[in-house]
């Protein structure tokens, strides 16, 4: 389904807590894809994953890349991750690129800190926001007898038949450019 500003909610789509947002407004990778051809011009797709995800992942082939947080170099052995600290810019930098108006697909890994942006976003006064919930990789598959099992196989960008890419364009990365 969709209306001028894309898809409308679907009530279809089980959305886990943590990739719940205030605006409630979701979309699957797919159906974020979908929605981009329909008009390249007015959709944008927002990928607010660390640069190093982005790069060495691979990303979306028109996703802007304004991080969300960053990594430090410590290790967290309570949560057995790196910690992360937030990216103060990410705000004003989208707000420099986008209306409050304009239609923002965000994306990150799994859908989480997508929602987590997408509320950050809300609350700094953007109204359509939606959050892609299976991100780039796409949820784990939780099947023991899966040679896929505990893999990022199940959805997501990467997964759906989606073009995606390694390739850098410098012009949609959200971190200074340095010439040497």
């Amino acid at each position: 389904m969709t209306t001028n500003e894309g898809p409308t909610p679907q009530p279809s789509h089980q959305v886990p807590e943590k990739k719940q947002t205030s605006l409630g407004l979701y979309v699957t990778a797919q159906e974020a894809y979908e929605m981009w051809k329909t008009k390249p011009e007015q959709v944008n797709i927002l990928d607010v994953r660390t640069p190093e995800e982005y790069v060495f992942v691979g990303h979306a082939e028109m996703a802007r890349n304004i991080p969300l947080v960053f990594v430090t170099r410590q290790w967290d052995a309570d949560n057995n991750e790196f910690v992360v600290e937030p990216n103060p810019d990410f705000i004003p930098h989208v707000k420099d690129l986008f209306a409050l108006t304009d239609t923002l697909l965000v994306t990150c890994r799994t859908g989480g800190r997508s929602a987590k942006a997408v509320n950050a976003l809300a609350k700094a006064g953007f109204v359509n926001v939606y959050n892609i919930i299976d991100g780039m990789e796409g949820d784990k598959v939780n099947d023991l007898g899966s040679v896929n099992h505990g893999k990022r196989t199940k959805n997501g960008w990467k997964n759906s038949g989606s073009p995606w890419t390694y390739d850098v364009n410098p012009e949609l990365i959200g971190l200074p450019i340095v010439k040497r």
